[in-house]
């Protein structure tokens, strides 16, 4: 089968302020915005220039799901538990991510994956972001 990964979609409480966020820490850019008549769903479609999309949905009366304060715990509920992102240098985009108002998580370090680091930040809602530095020496 042929197919690519073309989004992963957040549900947020504060579209809004997710959206001004996710922009601001990730570079990324509004490609479209959305309703759907009758239920009150709202989102918003980003991309980053490198190609990687993230859809964030809101919707009137939504309440939090799971907020792990770390991978291992996210583990424990099955689902969806954290979306990932490479970059060729961690500890910068790291430090950046925090300064943007990400929580600190997990600092830069190995990964189990041999000559790879990772890193994991929150976003202001608490949804887990690993960060993948790979190729590290």
């Amino acid at each position: 089968m042929r197919a690519r990964l073309d989004h992963v979609g957040v549900n947020v409480r504060d579209l809004a302020a997710q959206t001004a966020w996710y922009q601001d820490a990730f570079g990324l850019k509004s490609v479209f915005e959305f309703r759907l008549d009758g239920t009150g769903l709202t989102g918003v479609v980003l991309e980053h220039p490198h190609g990687w999309r993230l859809e964030l949905l809101a919707r009137p009366g939504s309440a939090p799901g799971l907020r792990a304060p770390d991978p291992v715990t996210a583990v424990l509920t099955e689902g969806y538990g954290h979306f990932a992102v490479t970059t060729p240098e961690l500890g910068p985009v790291y430090d950046a991510l925090v300064v943007c108002g990400a929580g600190e998580v997990r600092k830069p370090g190995p990964s189990p994956e041999p000559g790879v680091r990772m890193a994991w930040v929150s976003d202001p809602e608490g949804n887990l972001i690993e960060l993948i530095e790979k190729n590290a020496e």
